[in-house]
């Protein structure tokens, strides 16, 4: 039954191949017109064209299984072709030797004897003028077996030597016309048949991955002294390469294994091969501009080889990972590797640059949105209380300066930590990539902190799309939210510039007293990273500007939306009957113990930065009086309300004015902006005074009656004075007592 089966199955295989020859036959013809079988295909209608196509389709898969029967059926008989081939070849080089030999030794026989061919068959046999041959002849006769032994045993200082010697004597024989034509041709051929021989074990030999340096070398010299020095240097480079490729069958890269490892063994590797090649090239070949010019093509192409290598087995991987410093080490690795061979005048650093930038930069960017990611979870969860930095920190040696919350602190260790694994990247031009890619972390990070301030939410949502988590713990209380301050403050001017250190050249971080300096002191010397600080302090301001309009808000508006700061307070004192008590207005009184309050809370907060406090609380007044000089509607109640301002409100007015410029003078915050502003509202206040046909000035005390009641107000509402009865007015009692009092003499406020 199988048997039955075989031949059926045989029967059908022949028929298929019966049916692919005579389909076929018609494009093996001569006589087979290509135009004209198309033509004559394309009458045909769209069911014939489908029957082609799906003719042609079969007749495809019928021939691809054609060939397929073919290969596997042949494939032994191909191999055992090849093998005897080659057999037949080697046999044919040794016939081809030998009958080289005994073609010699006739042409040496043939100038040697005289043959009379004109003489007649009586005289017998052939006729010798001279039976013995000269020293010249014997020599040539003798030279190529000399030649054949001095290779076969490889002595090839003297199968060079003896190559000298026989071209010498072979062009002195010409000359002196000593030897026949076609002896000399003989001998010429001996020489460059043996001189290829002698080229070849040369070859063969140099790129043996046993051959050392000094064979190495000698082989190559005297492939060079055959006279082919093109083929001698590239035999040169491909021995090098040889050799290191060999080396490289002990590297394994593995998975769990170091990639800086790995990198340094197979780096080690590859430019010492480059550069033994360099050495040997310029000591055999000297600086002649062709084989300089392939030395460098080969080693650039060494070179991408290997960038390829590290990319595939250890960047790739590390990157991917967001691993910086494993990725910035091998490339550092590599690349001080690379750059002894710029001695040799091998520049290949941008070779590898080119393979490794992108990658290392993949890293740098997936650390930089780790920190930002980090940084914006554990802001959901902040307290927003200054700690020192947690202990066992390798900075809290430096507690005394770094009192952060526990966000900013996890923010401080994270860019340490980036900066210690970006320090190899100056090689790589990525400096100034890491101080933008931080900048932008840490502007992120400010984002936040606005965000952490009550009622920003809604109204900064848009602005801060993109930044990862969006939940933020508020800071509730003046204390906290001063705290989202000395976050970015001491991180801006301090911390970060201070860290950014490690990105300055080797000659600028070289010294030990550099660490003895303030960042701002050192900074000095870089000019891209102090322009690196002013655009971090610049970042902090948009944090200090929410911060200020926040409170100032706060203080003017009530929650249901009226102001605490409008016209009719000022209006309406002179149409009430009962005695002024002249005091500042209750919404200065409110901002003078927000100001204190904050003051003694920022000496804690802010210890070694007291600008920085002072410039918080000069702008938080500065807000709150260019609202008032810049409230249009505030104006025009002024100006042009149903009741003019009088006496009263004049005075009220010009005395709340010279209070903020008392205690903000008395407070070392008396900026240039709020002694314009104040002004500008007086001016203001006395021109409308004046519209109404009264004399401003005669209605007005002197300044000396302003300023006592300023000071006597910054007494009391400090707590400093001491009331009829006696006890002293904490701040809290002072402006709740005061508030009675200004309700009474303001009237309808």
């Amino acid at each position: 039954m199988a048997a039955k089966t075989a031949r059926s199955k045989s029967t059908s295989t022949k028929e298929n191949g019966v049916r692919v020859e005579e389909g076929l036959s018609l494009f093996k013809s001569d006589k087979f017109d290509a135009d004209a079988y198309v033509q004559s295909k394309c009458s045909i209608n769209e069911k014939d064209i489908k029957q082609l196509c799906s003719y042609l389709l079969d007749l495809k898969k019928a021939s691809a299984e054609e060939m397929r029967r073919s290969v596997y059926a042949n494939y032994p008989a191909f191999i055992r072709t090849s093998k005897e081939i080659s057999d037949l070849e080697g046999e044919l080089s040794s016939i081809r030797n030998l009958l080289s030999t005994q073609a010699t030794l006739i042409h040496g026989l043939a100038n040697g004897v005289n043959i009379d061919h004109d003489g007649s068959p009586a005289n017998g046999a052939l006729n010798f003028e001279d039976n013995d041959l000269s020293d010249l002849e014997k020599w040539a006769a003798e030279y190529p077996d000399q030649l054949d032994a001095l290779l076969a045993e490889r002595r090839v200082d003297e199968a060079l030597a003896a190559f000298d010697e026989g071209e010498l004597l072979i062009s002195q024989a010409n000359e002196n016309h000593t030897l026949s034509s076609s002896l000399l041709s003989s001998l010429q051929f001996a020489i460059a048949e043996r001189k290829q021989k002698l080229a070849d074990q040369l070859a063969k030999a140099a790129c043996q991955p046993s051959t050392r340096g000094g064979e190495l070398r000698s082989a190559i010299t005297a492939l060079k002294r055959l006279g082919d020095g093109p083929r001698a240097h590239t035999v040169l480079l491909d021995a090098h390469f040889q050799r290191y490729q060999y080396n490289m069958q002990s590297l394994r890269p593995s998975s769990t294994s170091y990639g800086g490892a790995y990198t340094a063994a197979l780096s080690q590797l590859v430019f010492s091969a480059i550069s033994q090649a360099s050495s040997d090239s310029l000591g055999i070949f000297g600086k002649e501009p062709a084989y300089s010019s392939e030395l460098v093509t080969w080693a650039t192409k060494q070179t991408e080889a290997f960038s390829l290598l590290v990319k595939r087995h250890a960047l790739a991987s590390s990157a991917a990972a967001g691993g910086l410093r494993a990725a910035a080490e091998c490339a550092q690795i590599a690349l001080g590797h690379c750059s002894l061979l710029e001695a040799r005048g091998l520049s290949l650093c941008p070779v590898l640059l080119k393979h490794f930038k992108p990658i290392v930069e993949q890293a740098l960017e997936a650390n930089l949105k780790r920190i930002e990611e980090n940084t914006a979870a554990m802001a959901a969860a902040d307290d927003w209380v200054l700690t020192n930095p947690p202990a066992g920190s390798r900075h809290a040696s430096t507690a005394f300066q770094n009192k952060l919350t526990s966000s900013a602190h996890r923010f401080n260790l994270m860019v340490q930590d980036f900066f210690e694994d970006v320090g190899p990247l100056l090689s790589m031009q990525l400096g100034s990539k890491a101080l933008e890619g931080l900048f932008r972390v840490f502007n992120s990070y400010v984002d936040v902190l606005v965000r952490a301030l009550p009622g920003s939410m809604e109204e900064e949502e848009a602005n801060f799309e993109g930044f990862g988590n969006k939940i933020v713990q508020m800071a509730e209380t003046e204390a906290q939210q001063l705290a989202l301050l000395a976050n970015a403050s001491l991180l801006a001017d301090e911390l970060l510039p201070r860290a950014a250190m490690k990105l300055a050249p080797l000659d600028q971080t070289s010294h030990r007293t550099d660490d003895l300096r303030r960042p701002s002191d050192r900074q000095n010397r870089n000019p891209e990273q102090r322009e690196w600080k002013r655009r971090l302090l610049s970042t902090v301001d948009k944090l200090k500007d929410a911060f200020c309009r926040q409170h100032a808000l706060d203080l003017i508006f009530t929650e249901e939306g009226d102001s605490h700061l409008s016209a009719d307070m000022y209006i309406n004192m002179d149409g009430n009957g009962d005695d002024v008590d002249w005091f500042p207005s209750l919404i200065f009184q409110e901002l003078y113990a927000k100001l204190n309050r904050m003051a003694s809370l920022a000496a804690d907060m802010f210890e070694g930065r007291e600008r920085f406090a002072t410039s918080l609380l000069m702008r938080l007044t500065e807000t709150v009086i260019l609202w008032l000089s810049g409230d249009q509607s505030f104006w025009d109640d002024i100006e042009e309300g149903p009741r003019p301002l009088g006496p009263l409100g004049l005075r009220q007015l010009y005395l709340d004015m010279k209070f903020v410029i008392c205690f903000a003078s008395q407070g070392r915050y008396l900026s240039r902006n709020l002694h314009r502003g104040t002004n500008e509202i007086i001016t203001k206040a006395l021109a409308a005074f004046s519209a109404t046909g009264l004399d401003p000035y005669s209605d007005l005390p002197e300044d000396d009656w302003f300023n006592e009641i300023c000071l006597d107000g910054m007494e009391r509402l400090s707590g400093k004075a001491k009331g009829n009865n006696g006890e002293v007015h904490s701040p809290t009692a002072s402006v709740s007592a005061q508030s009675v009092s200004s309700a009474r003499s303001h009237g309808s406020y």
